[in-house]
C-alpha cells in the first residue's frame, strides 16, 4: 500500500501564485541587468520582459513605462537604502565618526558591491537627455543622501567631535569617492588592463574616511 502524500500546507499559495507575486522583482531585476549592459536609453522594455520570462504585456501591467520600471529600480536599491540609513543616524548612539564609518561600509556591502552599484554609470552617462528622469534621481537620491551625510557631520558638530566646515561641500567630499570607486567598476574596473592597480574597494573605503576624518575632527592648539 502506497504511502499517502502529505497534505499541502493551506497556508503556501499555489505555483502559479506565488509566480506572479515573484514577477515585480524578477522585472526590477531584470531592468536593471540590461539597464546596466546597455544603457537605459538602448534597453528596450520587450527585452526586460524576454529576461524575465513574461510578456511585454505582462511588464506593462506592473510597469506602464520604461521610465517607470527606471525609477521602480532606483527606489528599490538606492532610495529604500538611504531611507534605513537615514533611520539608522536617528537611533545611532556610538560617536558621528562611527556613524559615518558604519554608513559607508553599508553602503558598500549593500550597494556598491553589487551589480546595482551599475546605475551611477547609467545616471551620468544618460540622463542628460531625460530631464524627468534627472529630476527624479535628483528628489529621489542625491538630495536625501545629501541630507543623511550633512546631518551626520552637524551631529559631529553639535557634539564637538567635529569643527564647523560648510555641510554640503563636506557631505559630498564623503560621498564623492564612494561613486567613483562604483563608476570604476563598470568602466576601467571591467576592462582586462594590463598593469592596472588592484585596488580593494573596502580598504579604500577605510583610508578614505580615515583621511577625510582627519580633517573634520577638532585639532588641538
Amino acid at each position: 500500500m502506497n504511502a499517502a502524500l502529505p497534505a499541502a500546507d493551506a497556508a503556501d499559495p499555489p505555483a502559479r501564485q506565488r509566480r506572479k507575486e515573484a514577477r515585480p522583482q524578477e522585472l526590477l531585476d531584470a531592468a536593471l541587468a540590461l539597464f546596466v549592459e546597455k544603457g537605459f536609453a538602448a534597453t528596450r522594455s520587450e527585452e526586460v520582459a524576454q529576461r524575465a520570462g513574461v510578456s511585454k504585456g505582462t511588464l506593462y501591467l506592473y510597469f506602464p513605462s520604461k521610465e517607470e520600471l527606471f525609477k521602480a529600480v532606483v527606489r528599490q536599491t538606492l532610495a529604500s537604502l538611504i531611507a534605513e540609513g537615514v533611520e539608522l543616524a536617528e537611533q545611532f548612539e556610538g560617536s558621528s565618526s562611527e556613524l559615518l564609518a558604519t554608513l559607508m561600509q553599508t553602503w558598500w556591502e549593500r550597494f556598491g558591491s553589487t551589480p546595482a552599484a551599475g546605475i551611477h554609470k547609467v545616471v551620468l552617462a544618460e540622463v542628460r537627455n531625460f530631464p524627468e528622469l534627472a529630476q527624479f534621481y535628483n528628489d529621489e537620491v542625491i538630495v536625501p543622501a545629501d541630507r543623511l551625510f550633512s546631518g551626520c557631520i552637524q551631529r559631529g558638530i553639535d557634539r564637538g567631535e567635529f569643527r564647523p566646515l560648510p555641510l554640503h561641500e563636506a557631505a559630498h567630499a564623503l560621498m564623492s569617492p564612494m561613486i567613483f570607486m562604483a563608476l570604476c567598476q563598470f568602466s576601467l574596473g571591467a576592462c582586462p588592463i594590463h598593469g592596472a592597480v588592484d585596488m580593494d574597494p573596502a580598504s579604500m573605503l577605510r583610508t578614505h574616511l580615515d583621511l577625510v576624518l582627519r580633517g573634520l575632527e577638532v585639532r588641538s592648539a
